[in-house]
C-alpha cells in the first residue's frame, strides 16, 4: 500500500485557539510567535478508506500540521517559514509517506515546493493541478445550471499572475469571449496577457481594479493569495457564478448574507472513492469531502505516481488534463456544491437564478 501526507496549518489565530482556548484571550502576534516556537509539526490524523474504483487499490495517510499562520507564510521572509514547511515534510518522510501535499500557504512559500522537495526524499506537490481543473469543472457546471453561456460571456480571473490564476486564464481564454486578468501589478499582467494572446480564442483585457471590472462579469475564479476578502457584495452582477478556490477566502461573507442573487462556491471540492472515506479531521466539509489539492497528493499516492507533480509556478494545460483523466479513471469526481459551508442542491441554485432573473442586470 502506497502512503502520503497532506500539511495543513492554522489559517488564523483562532484556529490555534480551537486547540489552546487560552490562545483567544492573548494577542495574536503573541500567539503566532509561541505557536511557532514551542510547536514542532505533528501529525493530526490519520487518513484511510482511500479505495480506488479502477483496480480496488487502497492508500493511507496522515494530516500533518504546520505551526505557522497564514499572515506568517504570506508576509514573512522565505527563509524564515521554509524551515518550518521543510520540518513537516521530513515528519511525512519519516512516517514513510511517498508524496507529500503542501497545503493552502506553505504552497506559495518562497519557490512553491521546489525548496521543499530538495531537502526530502519523497515526491511533493502542491496540488494545484488538480485545484485548477476541479475548479474550471465547477466553473462550467455553475454556469450550466444559471444559465450563463461561457462561449460569450466577460469572465474575470482574480490572481491570475499566480500559478494557478495563470493556467486557469489561459484554459478560459478558450471557452469565454472576454477574459479579464484582475491583478495587483498592471505590468505582470499585461505581460502575461501579451503572453496567452497568440493562442487565445477570448479577448484579454488586464485590469487592476475589482469596483469596475466584475460587474461586467458573468463567471470569476478566485485564486489570490491575499490574507483578506476583496471580492465584496457590491462588485457582482446578479446572476453571476463565483468559484472561491483561495484560502482564507476572497469571498466576503457579506456577499452570502446580502446577494442571494449570485451563485458563490467553493472551488475545488472533490469526492474521493471509497466507501469509507475517513480524514480523521474536522477542515469544514462533510465526512469524505477533500479539496483538491488534499485529493491530487492521495492519487499520485494511490495510482503510483510517486512523482512530483504539480510544483513551482509553471503548471501547464498539460498537467492539468492529465490529472483530470487520472483522477476520473481511479473514481475522484467533483463533490456537490458547497457555498460558505454549507451545501447548495440545485433547487436552491434554481431560487439563485430566479432571484438573479428578477433584478436588473446592472446593481443600481
Amino acid at each position: 500500500m502506497n502512503r502520503f501526507a497532506f500539511i495543513i496549518h492554522p489559517i488564523s489565530v483562532s484556529d490555534i485557539a480551537r486547540k489552546y482556548p487560552i490562545a483567544a484571550k492573548l494577542p495574536a502576534r503573541l500567539v503566532e510567535w509561541g505557536a511557532r516556537t514551542f510547536i514542532k509539526p505533528k501529525v493530526v490524523s490519520r487518513i484511510s478508506g482511500i479505495q480506488s474504483t479502477l483496480d480496488g487499490s487502497t492508500v493511507e495517510g496522515w494530516f500533518i500540521a504546520c505551526p505557522l499562520t497564514s499572515r506568517i507564510l504570506l508576509h514573512e521572509p522565505a527563509e524564515q517559514t521554509l524551515p518550518a514547511v521543510i520540518a513537516a515534510a521530513e515528519v511525512a518522510q519519516e512516517l514513510g509517506a511517498q508524496v507529500v501535499g503542501l497545503g493552502a500557504m506553505t504552497s506559495v512559500v518562497g519557490d512553491a515546493g521546489v525548496t521543499v522537495s530538495k531537502h526530502v526524499d519523497i515526491a511533493v506537490t502542491t496540488g494545484n493541478s488538480y485545484t485548477v481543473a476541479t475548479a474550471l469543472q465547477g466553473v462550467e457546471r455553475g454556469a450550466a445550471l444559471m444559465g450563463v453561456e461561457l462561449a460569450t460571456a466577460e469572465v474575470a480571473v482574480l490572481g491570475a499572475t499566480g500559478s494557478i490564476g495563470r493556467v486557469a486564464a489561459e484554459i478560459l481564454a478558450d471557452r469565454a469571449a472576454v477574459v479579464w486578468l484582475l491583478v495587483r501589478d498592471l505590468a505582470k499582467g499585461e505581460a502575461l496577457a501579451a503572453q496567452l494572446r497568440p493562442g487565445a480564442r477570448a479577448e484579454l483585457r488586464v485590469a487592476t481594479d475589482l469596483a469596475t471590472t466584475l460587474p461586467r462579469c458573468a463567471a470569476v475564479v478566485c485564486v489570490s493569495a491575499s490574507t483578506e476578502t476583496l471580492v465584496e457584495p457590491q462588485h457582482l452582477r446578479p446572476g453571476a457564478v463565483v468559484c472561491d478556490v483561495a484560502r482564507p477566502r476572497d469571498v466576503s461573507v457579506a456577499v452570502a448574507q446580502q446577494r442571494d442573487d449570485v451563485l458563490v462556491i467553493e472551488g475545488g471540492v472533490v469526492k474521493p472513492p471509497g466507501e469509507h472515506v475517513d480524514f480523521g479531521f474536522n477542515f469544514g466539509f462533510p465526512p469524505g469531502l477533500s479539496y483538491a489539492c488534499m485529493a491530487e497528493t492521495a492519487l499520485l499516492a494511490l495510482s503510483g505516481r510517486i512523482e512530483s507533480y504539480s510544483l513551482g509556478r509553471d503548471l501547464n494545460r498539460a498537467q492539468i488534463d492529465g490529472i483530470a483523466a487520472l483522477a476520473a479513471q481511479h473514481g475522484f469526481q467533483l463533490a456537490g456544491f458547497r457555498s460558505f459551508e454549507r451545501a447548495l442542491d440545485e433547487t436552491a441554485i434554481a431560487a439563485i437564478r430566479a432571484n438573479a432573473d428578477a433584478r436588473p442586470p446592472a446593481i443600481q
